[in-house]
């Protein structure tokens, strides 16, 4: 276990911003279900992006380092185990179960950490429909399911989850001759028009109508292809925050064209009133006085944290949307919120699907905790960036599931970080 301190301090200078681990996920997907050797620049190696590669070779893929490039070789889902594990991976589950669907043998699914809890009932209610035998423990993991899937007309509820449909567009992008997925009620757009996009550059088109029918025209095929992982918005969320509650920073290697529904983090940057420069693979935001926004965080949950930690250092109450979808992540995130700002002297209201942080009000030196979720321990640290005092986050290591980099990145802001080794 690992104990952080952050010292108060302005931020100033240049970080290039971690890989997207969605966008990596899914090249890892795509680089398995295509025929020959595609290469990876700029891969994302945190815990969930490692967890995928290795799903990727159970299921038949030659996945080699070379410098800092990732080579992977494939001949289409020919698994050589018939056990997947896709460790603490909520995207790694839900993408890879209807992929590992597409192999005739049985092969069991599993995790762990906080995935062992989450449900997964919707893969038995979807997945016979598609010719797949599967078995679960009561709605939870282990699952046990055996194809082909065959691609097949099907309606599917997108409000429980949109990694799900991720899975099974990229699996019937292989298989489908003719077919259409109706999907009714989707949550996160931006998320499948991300899945999208990766699926295209690999060769395989869908014909999509207005998020709600996904139509296979004709039978289609994966293609080993060259792709560079863009920037991920949801780690960069922090560090912009940072910048505009402490200083200044240029972050690069961001699309500010890319599919990533965490790019909302500049509309709220903007409403607060921070300043932005946007360039095409790079931005630059500045501090500014701060005042209360409001927002709509229903398509971009994993924006809470960071919107919070900016909301702290605005003056007023900032209002934002969406609270219904926190409760199914590593924490559940809308109350771990508001139990370690309160630490810091932030108060936090939650009144059904809304959260009102009071900001401008001064944050305190404390010691937070991270409840083992990587986006709690990055709010607390970006936060602290303001404090009247120095900031101790305990279980900090919770930030290797996404954005291993995390304080390294701080220390190149000027930022003071001492990490300790916690007895536990």
């Amino acid at each position: 276990m690992m104990q952080v301190t952050i010292q108060p301090a302005p931020v100033n200078g240049a970080v290039t911003a971690n890989p997207s681990k969605s966008a990596m996920q899914r090249a890892v997907a795509a680089a398995l279900l295509a025929k020959g050797k595609t290469i990876i620049r700029n891969p994302g190696l945190s815990n969930d992006c490692l967890a995928a590669l290795e799903v990727a070779e159970n299921l038949g893929a030659m996945v080699k380092r070379v410098d800092e490039e990732i080579h992977i070789t494939s001949n289409g889902v020919k698994p050589f185990y018939d056990e997947i594990n896709c460790g603490e991976s909520g995207l790694g589950i839900r993408m890879f179960t209807p992929i590992a669907a597409l192999a005739e043998t049985p092969i069991t699914i599993n995790g762990h950490g906080s995935l062992v809890t989450r449900p997964m009932h919707f893969f038995e209610e979807v997945l016979p429909q598609l010719g797949v035998e599967i078995k679960s423990r009561d709605g939870k993991l282990p699952l046990e399911i055996k194809g082909p899937l065959q691609a097949k007309n099907i309606t599917i509820d997108g409000s429980l989850s949109s990694q799900f449909l991720t899975g099974l567009l990229m699996a019937f992008g292989s298989v489908a001759d003719k077919a259409a997925i109706t999907v009714k009620d989707l949550k996160s757009k931006p998320y499948i028009a991300l899945t999208l996009q990766l699926m295209e550059l690999f060769g395989v088109k869908v014909r999509n109508e207005n998020f709600e029918v996904f139509h296979f025209d004709a039978p289609q095929q994966y293609k080993a292809v060259e792709y560079t992982v863009e920037g991920d918005w949801s780690g960069a969320a922090f560090l912009l925050v940072a910048a505009a509650v402490a200083g200044k920073a240029e972050v690069h290697h961001l699309n500010t064209q890319s599919a990533q529904s965490d790019k909302v983090i500049m509309e709220a940057l903007e409403k607060a009133g921070a300043e932005i420069l946007p360039g095409v693979y790079t931005i630059i935001v500045q501090k500014n006085g701060l005042k209360a926004f409001e927002l709509d965080a229903t398509d971009c949950p994993d924006l809470f944290p960071p919107l919070v930690a900016l909301a702290a250092n605005c003056n007023g109450t900032t209002k934002i949307k969406g609270v219904s979808r926190l409760a199914h992540k590593e924490s559940d995130r809308g109350v771990t919120l508001q139990q370690e700002f309160g630490k810091m002297g932030i108060k936090i209201d939650l009144d059904g699907d809304h959260m009102y942080v009071h900001g401008g009000t001064g944050i305190k030196g404390a010691t937070v905790h991270s409840h083992n979720d990587h986006r709690i321990a990055m709010a607390c640290a970006v936060a602290a960036l303001n404090a009247s005092g120095a900031v101790t986050i305990e279980n900090a290591e919770a930030i290797n599931k996404s954005y291993p980099e995390f304080y390294d990145h701080l220390e190149l802001l000027g930022v003071a970080v001492q990490r300790q080794e916690q007895t536990v």
